[in-house]
């Protein structure tokens, strides 16, 4: 991915990310203290579960946390498996497993996912169980990976386990690192379990800028600090750089073609019914974003197939992205207005990407782990 690299240093470099780099302040008071309450903390914790993005499973790791973490029993919970691609989350697997980390794939909203992994966290406890009356589980993790979805659910689970227990719920927020305060939840007893919900710290300086690039991606940070058409541009030229819009036409052939005949199924009413009856409160929404998504898919695959550069060099690649924001523009029916137009195609794009409405992806390559 030698363009992507070079258009990051390029045209993406001066970001503010590392220490010194920009005017932008990206990590806040709150997130140095909290960094320091949850070294403290650490200490008195039996088992950390360290929740990650499986879109990133290695650059949503806070490194200043890893060497705290390494000497600790830790379960590493991938959140988001639903946007992250199936058929490479198992090589994630492997790779952890080579690590000798425990590691499981969840999403934070499922029931059923998060039992799995509370299941995890019994057999990774059962030995201090027999010796411990009281037991301190600690989730920590960088901002916008799910934590407090995690805990709430977990208080779910837990409430059905112990009715008569009242359990407090995590805050959440729609921005990354909403969650201040550091605070203890009773989900078992006998013996007690307790989970510590933690704010999401980010490191004061990330030295690999496509890192913070896919921070941002991801959401870890918000969008306002880097720029959503930088963000944009990331992703483009993630998409380009592996082909991926070229995968996308046969199967968006069959998709627009069962949205078509699903539509055409529901819109046969007779004029009296138009007349009476409301617009249908079926999966127009659903239907409406689907079609959006197959437009922008089909918008990049038709300028990357086309394309007569290499997208293997920086400038070729730019050459692209620009192409297709213009033609994201027409295919999201946004008015022409330079910077305005260009703005609004980048948060409309992106929003369909974290959605998981333009498939599901891992940014994150798996580490050769040959030592031959």
């Amino acid at each position: 991915m030698v363009g992507i690299r070079g258009l990051v240093k390029k045209g993406l470099g001066d970001m503010g990310f590392n220490a010194g780099g920009g005017a932008i302040n990206w990590f806040p008071g709150h997130m140095a203290a909290a960094t320091r309450a949850i070294r403290d903390r650490l200490k008195l914790a039996d088992l950390v579960i360290e929740v990650r993005d499986a879109r990133i499973p290695l650059s949503s790791s806070n490194q200043d946390l890893q060497s705290h973490l390494s000497s600790k029993r830790r379960l590493i919970a991938l959140n988001k498996k639903d946007l992250a691609n199936p058929n490479i989350m198992h090589k994630w697997i492997r790779y952890f497993d080579s690590c000798k980390q425990d590691c499981i794939p969840i999403n934070a909203h499922s029931k059923s996912s998060v039992n799995k992994l509370l299941e995890l966290v019994e057999v990774k406890l059962k030995e201090v169980i027999s010796r411990e009356p009281t037991l301190l589980v600690m989730v920590v993790g960088v901002p916008n990976v799910g934590k407090s979805a995690l805990i709430n659910s977990i208080h779910q689970i837990a409430s059905s386990r112990f009715p008569v227990q009242k359990m407090k719920r995590a805050t959440v927020g729609p921005l990354p690192g909403v969650t201040q305060d550091i605070a203890g939840y009773k989900i078992a007893h006998q013996p007690s379990i307790y989970v510590l919900d933690t704010p999401g710290v980010l490191v004061p300086s990330i030295a690999d800028i496509e890192i913070g690039l896919k921070l941002a991606l991801s959401g870890s940070v918000k969008d306002s600090v880097v720029g959503e058409e930088r963000i944009a541009q990331y992703l483009l030229a993630v998409l380009n750089t592996r082909g991926t819009p070229l995968h996308w036409k046969s199967s968006n052939s069959r998709r627009m073609e069962g949205i078509q005949n699903e539509f055409a199924e529901k819109v046969e009413y007779s004029l009296k019914n138009l007349r009476t009856r409301r617009k249908p409160a079926n999966n127009s929404g659903v239907l409406y974003i689907e079609d959006l998504a197959a437009e922008v898919q089909n918008a990049l695959y038709s300028t990357l197939a086309e394309f007569n550069g290499d997208v293997g060099d920086e400038n070729d690649l730019e050459r692209l992205i620009e192409q297709q924001f213009e033609s994201l523009q027409k295919a999201l029916n946004i008015p022409h207005k330079a910077s305005e137009g260009r703005l609004m195609v980048s948060k409309k794009f992106l929003t369909l990407f974290r959605a998981g409405k333009l498939g599901p992806f891992i940014l994150d390559d798996v580490p050769d782990t040959n030592t031959s």
